[in-house]
């Protein structure tokens, strides 16, 4: 039996991706094993947003030859191998495979021209709508799972290198992601996430002609998922209709990632992000204003070309202004490929660490305070795991909140065995909170 192995870095998105590769391949009868020594195939899935990205690539190709010895087929998958392409064989000549995301159902075909003795085969073409789902995906997580719903990008932010990565906006037809969604429920998924580089720019392909709010929802109706998630959303393309969905729709949980990137319109001018601060802030006050508490969580980037100290003082009020439950936080970098190039990149990275540190520290007091204003109440936990330090299991809210508590002890002494709460949902009374973490302990009255 031939055997494979597989490291993935990067979002939610490069993690299904690698879903639907090992699905594909143990279809074809390979065996995934956990480690480059023992594998045939050696197999890279990255991603290109980060600083460096394709430098640290081949860095990690390099290793990989050092680790896995002689006779390995290595592939590079993935944002990385669509931007550098057919390069990637001169800069790593024992890189035998080259395969973006849109080519991952040709994967089987292109194994095939290696095993007839080929030794440079690409798959890059973005030329194709059939790049949702491979035939057999394999589920990493036995409870939760990953829908996609649109790929690609139409928004050619200056900063952005997805647009040329992932190709243009292809949503994928409803009644797919329904019958998909409800074979995961009947096979025991309790909670779906909808992905999509802008998953809110979802168009229905279909007669249906839904949108995103409408495909929402009714995956929210399918019986037996309990939680329903989705990221990334852009901001010009979320609409109310997707508070009120989440408003009237229990199993919406109750939280919404909306990068934001700038607190200042003139930087998101020039980063073209197509809406002002103020229309951000009317979708910011269309989620305060909800039924629910929706927690909120965004993107923000520093030391973008042209930010000044007055920008970067516009984005601290943003974030005192929202008060957001977390945020992702990066200094910029520059990126190939991206309208962005043509700034220059002249705030130093002193600056830029300056200014990031300063922001972190500004939201670290905020989350904080939000998490302790939950001290004493009770929140559904669903168990992901067992901390054996801390004699905790590791829950996740519905806020995306991470919950750790503990359980009663059986009459024996000892905790359930993993199996037993791993999956399951548990009401659990918060007793203390840290910045990126609350704690607490199982309540059965809620």
């Amino acid at each position: 039996m031939k055997r494979f192995y597989i490291e993935t870095f990067g979002c939610q998105m490069n993690v299904h991706d690698s879903e639907k590769v090992v699905g594909t391949l143990e279809r074809r009868g390979y065996e995934m094993v956990d480690s480059p020594e023992a594998a045939d195939l050696v197999l890279y899935n990255t991603c290109s947003i980060r600083d460096k990205a394709e430098q640290k690539v081949f860095h990690r190709l390099d290793q990989f030859k050092r680790e896995a010895g002689a006779g390995k087929i290595f592939g590079v998958l993935g944002c990385v191998a669509q931007q550098e392409g057919e390069r990637i064989f001169e800069r790593a000549p024992h890189v035998s495979l080259v395969v973006g995301s849109a080519s991952y159902t040709k994967l089987p075909e292109l194994l095939v021209q290696i095993e007839q003795g080929e030794t440079r085969v690409a798959g890059l073409s973005l030329d194709t709508e059939d790049t949702f789902e491979t035939e057999h995906t394999r589920r990493d997580n036995p409870h939760r799972a990953y829908i996609t719903i649109i790929e690609g990008c139409d928004k050619s932010c200056a900063y952005c290198v997805v647009p040329f990565t992932r190709g243009g906006e292809r949503s994928r037809a409803s009644d797919s992601v329904l019958t998909e969604a409800l074979s995961l429920a009947q096979a025991g998924y309790t909670e779906i996430q909808l992905l999509g580089q802008n998953v809110n720019s979802y168009r229905d392909p279909s007669p249906a002609g839904w949108n995103f709010a409408q495909l929402l929802e009714a995956v929210g109706r399918v019986e037996g998922i309990r939680r329903v998630r989705f990221t990334t959303s852009h901001p010009r393309d979320f609409t109310r209709d997707i508070v009120h969905a989440i408003d009237r729709t229990e199993s919406l949980c109750n939280q919404v990632h909306l990068p934001v990137q700038s607190g200042s319109t003139a930087v998101l001018q020039m980063m073209a992000r197509q809406y002002t601060r103020d229309e951000y802030m009317r979708r910011i006050q269309w989620l305060k204003a909800s039924k629910r508490d929706i927690a909120l969580s965004t993107d923000i980037i520093v030391g973008f070309p042209g930010e000044t100290e007055k920008d970067f003082e516009e984005t601290l009020r943003l974030l005192d202004e929202v008060e957001y439950d977390s945020i992702f936080s990066f200094k910029y970098s520059v990126r190939p490929n991206t309208p962005a190039l043509s700034l220059g990149d002249h705030i130093p990275e002193e600056e830029k660490g300056r200014r990031l540190a300063i922001l972190q520290e500004r939201q670290r007091g905020i989350q904080l305070r939000r998490n302790a204003a939950l001290i004493g109440t009770v929140q559904e936990a669903l168990v992901e795991g067992f901390n054996t330090k801390s004699g905790q299991w590791i829950g996740r809210t519905s806020q995306n909140r991470v919950l750790n508590f503990t359980y009663p002890e059986n009459e024996g002494g000892s905790q359930p065995a993993r199996r037993e709460m791993v999956g399951r949902y548990f009401p659990v009374r918060v007793t203390r909170a840290g910045p990126n973490s609350l704690a607490g302990e199982y309540s059965a009255v809620q």
